[in-house]
């Protein structure tokens, strides 16, 4: 092996596409981006509730399943993809609870895709929390209007997914 401790290393940064693309002249200024950003968020929100609905219909039904079929690793990945989506659109939409308890929930169905035993209530408790959380009035509440609820799920999480609890 040589011997590199008389070498300098040279530290250089690339420059990728998108930071080339981003610094090109031409385009509309950011605030006028953030505000037609945000009217599409608002002209979607009506249509929202509805795909919230089938969405949390169909993971019911994903989660029903793996109940019945705990091995059903192509089922799981469906459960966890829902999942995500509705942590991932939640707030933007201004469904806050539903993003952190949809949060929680993915946390543990990855930790049953890793081998984590199944815990059965509180996948339920949180199944029953992300429908209470995505009708009014719970829907637009904050979540430090919740706390108790949200700290209560978050101790749930962290006993499904610590190995000894298993």
């Amino acid at each position: 092996m040589p011997d590199d401790a008389n070498h300098e290393a040279r530290i250089f940064s690339v420059e990728t596409r998108f930071q080339q693309m981003a610094r090109r002249p031409g385009g509309i200024p950011r605030e006028q981006a953030i505000q037609r950003a945000q009217s599409q968020i608002e002209a979607l929100k009506p249509e929202f509730a509805g795909w919230l609905d089938r969405e949390l219909q169909e993971l019911s039904a994903v989660i029903r399943h793996l109940e019945l079929h705990p091995d059903d690793t192509s089922r799981l990945e469906d459960a966890y993809r829902k999942c995500c989506q509705l942590r991932d659109v939640g707030a933007t939409m201004g469904y806050q609870l539903v993003s952190i308890v949809s949060s929680n929930l993915c946390e543990i169905l990855d930790a049953f895709k890793g081998g984590t035993a199944y815990h059965k209530e509180t996948v339920d408790c949180h199944i029953d929390a992300l429908l209470l959380t995505s009708k009014p009035p719970y829907c637009q509440l904050r979540p430090e209007q919740l706390s108790e609820m949200t700290a209560g799920l978050r101790r749930l999480v962290e006993r499904a997914i610590t190995p000894e609890s298993n």
